[in-house]
């Protein structure tokens, strides 16, 4: 059976203090964000900024939920009796954790905070945002530093570039739905885009189910080629998917009024470069291992 371990050593290890500081500093990011929801003038007004706006408060209320859960879990040491892969999971949170609070971080006062009548709790926010990231970061190092039975598949590299995958597959939605509001473009474009980022967030979400189901002697093919797999398909689709974007570049270059309309398709354009070359990179990893295993 579970129990509660009360002992000092385990309150002052570096892992409890900065899922700690996770928590806090998510909980006061979102808090303070959410308290200038009737004060701020351009949220209510500016498409651009409404959906980064609900993009940020979902990142800062899902990974503070997820974190306290995560902590409460390992105090009360219940994890053991979880049908998962802790390892995986908490090496999955902590590096997603990391790119959501960098992304948060960086939007928040780029996009969404009001330049024009700065407020300090908005100031106060990007803080807490920071050191949420911070934190995060802190504990993906902590979480690698720890003995090699005690990381699992998500700690290597192939697995922090499906960490980066999926990743680049979130931060899509808003930016589709920002996309979606346009008047420039052309429709196909767009819902080829849609096809091709849904499917690999899908995909993504398969892997880490997979992973952390710890489902991969389940699986009908080898996991290795199964990763290969998908890994090949993600290549394809975001390399259509960035070709898209640089044509849409060229076209809203000659014709767009609007700078904002441009620095959206610019940011996706960027993210799918970034997206694609994990794809890419991970592909690479696949087929070595199978070259490696084919000669064995």
């Amino acid at each position: 059976m579970p129990v509660i371990v009360l002992e000092a050593r385990d309150f002052t290890s570096p892992l409890f203090l900065v899922r700690t500081l996770e928590v806090f500093s998510s909980c006061t990011a979102f808090s303070l964000v959410a308290s200038l929801e009737h004060k701020s003038s351009n949220s209510s007004s500016d498409p651009l900024s409404d959906t980064f706006r609900i993009f940020c408060m979902f990142t800062w209320c899902f990974f503070f939920v997820i974190t306290l859960l995560i902590h409460i879990i390992s105090i009360i040491q219940f994890h053991s009796l979880i049908p998962i892969s802790w390892k995986n999971l908490t090496m999955t949170v902590a590096l997603l954790g990391v790119l959501m609070s960098l992304s948060s971080t960086v939007v928040f006062p780029w996009i969404v905070m009001d330049h024009g009548t700065v407020s300090p709790r908005a100031l106060a926010a990007t803080v807490a945002s920071g050191l949420t990231f911070v934190a995060y970061a802190a504990e993906s190092c902590v979480l690698r530093t720890q003995a090699h039975e005690q990381r699992g598949y998500i700690s290597s590299l192939p697995g922090f570039l499906k960490i980066i995958q999926l990743w680049g597959g979130l931060k899509m939605i808003p930016l589709m739905v920002i996309i979606s509001n346009l008047t420039t473009g052309i429709l196909w474009q767009f819902w080829i885009s849609c096809v091709s980022y849904g499917t690999c967030i899908f995909i993504s979400l398969v892997i880490l189910v997979v992973i952390l189901g710890d489902f991969a002697g389940r699986c009908l093919l080898p996991f290795d080629r199964f990763l290969a797999a998908f890994s090949l398909i993600g290549v394809l689709l975001y390399m259509l998917a960035t070709v898209i974007c640089l044509t849409k570049i060229l076209q809203m270059g000659e014709t767009e009024s609007n700078p904002n309309n441009l620095n959206v398709v610019i940011m996706e354009t960027l993210v799918s470069s970034v997206t694609l070359l994990a794809y890419t990179v991970d592909l690479a990893f696949s087929i070595k291992l199978l070259c490696d295993r084919s000669h064995i």
